[in-house]
């Protein structure tokens, strides 16, 4: 009963502290936000490969068919933090932004044979940035001695998580399948303010606000052929349902004047304006010896089919209402691999899992017309166990990431990301014998 209670306060604990945005990217201000990966510490030394992925010791949150592998008399905790530096380069100019955040927090254990059960807190979206443009007014004009400009800001900051529970379940040796229910929770908030060196020329500012809330029904299923004595294939697949959500996204215009002190306002509100696209995943693990694993994914999520909100002036008339073409089908390939000699050698270095993994995403948003960025991405992971006399059996999980998202005639942006997780794996309702 008292690591339950611990466990509850420590995603209490990171409930509070998901309030601070992860990302420091111009590229969240459309959408939902940059979308995370869901991947705890073990997946992010792969990269986040796992949809056919299991392990007795580790929480894959990727497929909740993979709970049903979980030990016996065991509860694992996996919690992480994550600190970034990103390199922003446009037209030859270039910039860097530091980050950190709390990336998750999770944990698992076994409530009957064959069947396992999972909760906690995960990111599902960040939105985090501020920048702004500045520009003459008639920029041909050059009879004029002094030129007016005037200035664009941008700003955002927020972001949607997911608290959750899932449960895995073996009916039949070598296949499980299982689920898991969300509540999606998180707020977005965004500015646009056009301004003026000249004081009598009206200040239009519009501010867009939501509040995200709604649930996510994860559906996911594995299955296992073994290959011999010696190697097996895992194919593992999941499903998403896509849905409307119960958020009202809103949009606030205010046009102000400095020197008549006016201002006009106007406000509008698209009554369930945000939804959750239908979501496909499936993945291949292969595993020699149960040493070496490697394993190949494949997602893919219908943002192509979903309007997003936007404020448009058409013919002086204002609207504010779902817009299709914004975003395209989002597709995410993943190969990723890990590495141990085995868990009872003596040797350190034959107990740490060696992780590394590649990712690749191509562009899915629409920016002024045309294709915003990809993204490519790779990373290198270790799994160290922590021995002690009391424990030897918790795992230490470093990564270190690279991410790239360019697209032409856009902002280029070169993100390096190290991730510190701890996974705590204890016994539970162990008897010690006396004699």
């Amino acid at each position: 009963m008292k690591k339950i209670i611990i466990a509850a306060c420590l995603l209490a604990v990171s409930v509070s502290v998901f309030a601070q945005s992860g990302t420091n990217s111009p590229y969240s201000q459309f959408g939902l936000g940059l979308l995370s990966d869901q991947s705890t510490g073990f997946n992010r030394g792969m990269n986040g490969v796992g949809f056919g992925f299991h392990d007795h010791n580790q929480v894959n949150v990727k497929n909740p068919a993979s709970y049903s592998a979980l030990d016996s008399l065991t509860f694992i905790f996996d919690a992480a933090v994550g600190f970034q530096v990103t390199n922003f380069n446009e037209n030859g100019i270039k910039k860097n932004a530091k980050n950190a955040d709390f990336e998750y927090a999770v944990g698992a254990f076994r409530a009957a044979r064959h069947v396992g059960v999972a909760f906690g807190v995960l990111p599902y979206s960040n939105v985090g940035y501020n920048y702004s443009n500045t520009a003459n007014v008639n920029a041909f004009n050059s009879t004029q001695s002094v030129n007016p400009t005037y200035s664009n800001t941008y700003s955002g900051d927020g972001g949607a998580h997911e608290v959750f529970v899932g449960v895995g379940w073996q009916p039949v040796k070598n296949f499980s399948f299982g689920a898991n229910a969300g509540y999606l929770w998180g707020d977005i908030d965004r500015s646009v303010v056009n301004s003026y060196s000249d004081s009598y020329v009206n200040t239009l500012s519009k501010y867009y606000k939501m509040k995200v809330k709604g649930y996510r029904l994860t559906f996911g299923a594995q299955y296992t052929l073994p290959l011999g004595k010696k190697d097996a294939v895992t194919l593992g697949v999941v499903y998403e349902p896509g849905h409307k959500t119960h958020t009202d996204p809103e949009c606030l215009v205010v046009s102000s004047n400095s020197q008549t002190a006016v201002n006009d306002t106007a406000s509008y509100t698209i009554k369930n304006g945000i939804s959750l696209p239908d979501r496909f995943g499936a993945g291949l693990m292969w595993s020699h010896l149960n040493r070496l694993k490697i394993g190949f994914d494949y997602q893919l999520e219908k943002w192509g089919s979903i309007g997003m909100p936007q404020y448009q002036v058409i013919n002086n008339v204002a609207s504010y209402s779902l817009v299709g073409g914004t975003m395209k089908d989002r597709s995410r390939f993943t190969l990723g691999g890990d590495y141990c000699r085995g868990e009872r050698y003596r040797s350190l270095f034959s107990r740490i899992h060696y992780r590394a993994g590649l990712s690749y995403v191509p562009s899915y948003q629409t920016i002024n017309g045309v294709d915003g960025p990809k993204e490519m991405s790779a990373s290198v992971g270790f799994g160290i166990p922590i021995i002690n006399t009391y424990n030897n059996r918790s795992i230490l999980n470093i990564t270190a990431s690279w991410i790239n998202r360019s697209a032409t005639n856009l902002i280029k942006e070169n993100t390096f990301m190290f991730t510190l997780g701890l996974t705590f794996n204890e016994r539970w309702f162990a008897k010690f014998k006396v004699e």
